[in-house]
């Protein structure tokens, strides 16, 4: 058996350092895509460079240089196969495969079931776990190509919406954080044309004299802002009874 050396601790180190700022820049040259929509190739890709990667790291040699090069390739393979799953659908239907219908208008189809490698015991929770809990409230089921499943609710038990009911409601917008931990943000105050003036002076009205105490406030369409203080006690609420 081998002794180990500080040498070999160091070595180590450096090797996954090295490995881990490689496969953040690959990933980035693979794009988003890789995490929000993987696909079974994505998901090959990514174990197979991750256990490069590993094996750098836990075995370094003179020589473990050579597994940054199968990285790239392995990631310049996937940008490929990505840049040919845009250019033709042919491709993307080959490569990727197309969504299966799993119930459509009160049908289930079984053979697609089998293809999808669920059953109905798991179809079903699935269903709850997206709230519904009768097969009866929906009038199709899709398993996506990432292996999610997409439900439409039958026409009668979806909920209202303000065109059903001849509303046309202002266009909303997301609240934007404009203090964190203390820190007024101008910048964007400034892009929902406010700033930090009317900030202070809301702030004041609800009798907050120091934006450092200030925890997390956010300001929605209506220009109202919300405010979260630090906790004063030094104690935090762990519990809710």
């Amino acid at each position: 058996m081998r002794l180990v050396h500080w040498e070999d601790f160091g070595l180590v180190l450096v090797y996954s350092l090295g490995s881990l700022v490689w496969l953040f820049v690959l990933t980035k040259l693979m794009g988003n895509r890789q995490m929000s929509q993987l696909t079974l190739f994505d998901y090959i890709i990514g174990i197979s460079i991750g256990s490069i990667a590993a094996e750098m790291a836990s075995h370094p040699e003179e020589d473990a240089w050579l597994g940054l090069i199968a990285m790239t390739i392995y990631a310049l393979v996937a940008v490929g196969f990505n840049v040919l799953n845009d250019k033709s659908l042919k491709a993307r239907r080959v490569l990727i495969g197309s969504p299966l219908v799993l119930l459509d208008h009160g049908q289930l189809y079984r053979q697609n079931l089998k293809r999808a490698k669920l059953d109905l015991n798991e179809l079903l929770a699935e269903c709850r776990s997206a709230g519904y809990f009768d097969l009866s409230e929906l009038e199709m089921i899709l398993m996506e190509v990432n292996g999610k499943l997409s439900f439409l609710p039958v026409s009668q038990n979806r909920p209202v919406t303000p065109q059903d009911l001849s509303l046309a409601p202002a266009q909303d917008r997301p609240a934007v954080a404009v203090v964190m931990d203390g820190v007024p943000f101008p910048e964007r105050l400034k892009a929902v044309g406010l700033d930090e003036a009317w900030l202070q002076k809301q702030l004041k009205i609800q009798k907050i004299n120091d934006c450092r105490d200030v925890f997390f406030a956010s300001v929605d369409r209506d220009d109202q802002l919300s405010v979260y203080l630090r906790e004063t006690d030094g104690r935090s609420k762990e519990h809710y009874a």
